[in-house]
């Protein structure tokens, strides 16, 4: 009977502690292990893969740790969180932050009372799982790439309920608040699986940025070197020209639409389509003006003065087009005129903008530009994404609906395909 109760030696009335003698190893405390066996002599962890002591002294048994270790590995836990994640979505939706300034509505009152109660969830779930977890290590809070994302939102809602109580704005923190949806990827493990191939599938990629930034590169200096200035060509008045002070005219003809389709010009000491004599003749009341300059005072008259026929000087201007976003002047502007191209998107603007100022044959550039950046990321991605299926691992090309590696001659005829039916849009 001794034997069978571990603690008759220690607690048994009358019985001192002397004369108990050793404590027989059965006295130890046991506890459940994996497949319910018991294991004496020592006290085996409930979760062995997370830290054993934190804090420098809250154990896996040891309170409040443990209530924190099972709320973090209880499925209702997860859900509500995802739960408030969603409504987090909604509120941010509702929200109106040009009418909802000073927040006097009622429906701004009540989505700020359900933000105040999102943040303070968010911060109550980042302190369970620190006590559960802890927070430096492998395998702690912060050992977590998306944990980490979850700490900077809430130290960011945190900074910016400091600076509205200080009466500081600060508006580039409250623009944190659109990250909190990203705190789904990590409630998602499937979600979560695929962002993480997606984000490691980038340095894939580096062969196809090298190969933009080449010929980025490469057109942005022709370009600067061929066309720096001309697009702020404009037909100007002559400067010994005398106005009438009873006539207002532009110094230079202006269109009806002249930040989008300005009537850019070609300098005597170039090539282009259009010169300062083919400016439309003036047109006044639908009436389309006919006389020159001597007849303005004349009071038999029955039209108008032509004024756009002494727009005859093709000079640099101050503006380009598009509010001054499109231009060669520098390799800056080049690249974004090229982006703007490659992307097809208002290309035959720039190219006509172009053909005007310097000659028609500058379409050779942008058709080459087109062709090259297209076929030649198409070509990277075939032959650099092609070896996916042998150093990628766990994504092969069978999973795009490829079957496997693309062979040398299937890129080609790839490409002769993309590039017949790029010249046939084209043309």
């Amino acid at each position: 009977e001794e034997e069978g109760n571990p603690y008759l030696g220690r607690f048994q009335p009358g019985r001192s502690r002397s004369r108990a003698g050793p404590r027989p190893s059965s006295v130890s405390t046991t506890c459940r292990g994996a497949g319910g066996a018991r294991r004496r002599g020592t006290r085996t962890l409930p979760y062995p893969a997370l830290a054993p002591v934190v804090f420098f002294y809250l154990s896996q048994h040891s309170r409040p740790r443990s209530w924190c270790l099972r709320m973090r590995l209880c499925t209702w836990f997860e859900r509500v969180s995802m739960l408030v994640i969603l409504l987090n979505c909604v509120t941010l939706g509702m929200f109106h932050p040009c009418e909802d300034t000073a927040c006097g509505s009622p429906r701004c009152r009540i989505l700020q009372s359900f933000d105040d109660f999102i943040f303070a969830f968010f911060a109550v779930e980042m302190i369970v799982k620190m006590i559960a977890l802890g927070i430096f290590g492998k395998k702690c809070y912060l050992g977590d790439t998306w944990n980490r994302l979850d700490f900077f939102i809430v130290i960011a809602g945190m900074l910016e309920y400091s600076l509205d109580l200080q009466n500081v704005s600060f508006s580039a923190v409250r623009t944190v608040r659109v990250l909190r949806p990203l705190r789904a990827i990590n409630r998602v493990p499937s979600m979560r699986i695929l962002v993480t191939l997606l984000l490691d599938t980038l340095p894939m990629l580096g062969n196809v940025l090298l190969l933009c930034f080449f010929v980025f590169f490469i057109f942005g200096i022709v370009g600067v070197q061929l066309w720096a200035g001309l697009l702020r060509n404009r037909c100007f008045l002559p400067e010994n020209f005398s106005i009438p002070y009873t006539v207002e005219l532009e110094r230079y003809y202006q269109t009806e639409n002249e930040d989008e389709n300005p009537f850019i010009c070609s300098q005597p000491r170039e090539n282009g389509m259009r010169y300062c004599r083919n400016i439309p003749t003036r047109r006044e009341e639908g009436l389309e003006c006919t006389l020159d300059y001597y007849s303005y005072n004349d009071t038999t008259n029955t039209s108008c003065v032509n004024w756009n026929q002494y727009y005859t000087n093709c000079s640099a201007g101050e503006h380009n087009p598009f509010k001054g976003a499109i231009n060669f002047d520098n390799i800056g502007y080049a690249w974004i005129a090229i982006f703007q191209v490659i992307t097809l998107e208002g290309w035959v603007d720039i190219m006509y903008f172009v053909m005007d100022a310097h000659s028609f044959y500058n379409f050779i550039y942008f058709i080459l530009l087109i062709i090259v950046s297209e076929d030649g990321i198409h070509f990277a991605q075939a032959y650099g994404g092609g070896q996916w299926g042998v150093s990628g691992g766990q994504m092969g090309r069978e999973g795009f609906g490829y079957g496997g590696q693309l062979c040398p001659g299937e890129v080609e005829t790839s490409l002769v395909q993309d590039l017949q039916f790029k010249m046939h849009s084209l043309l």
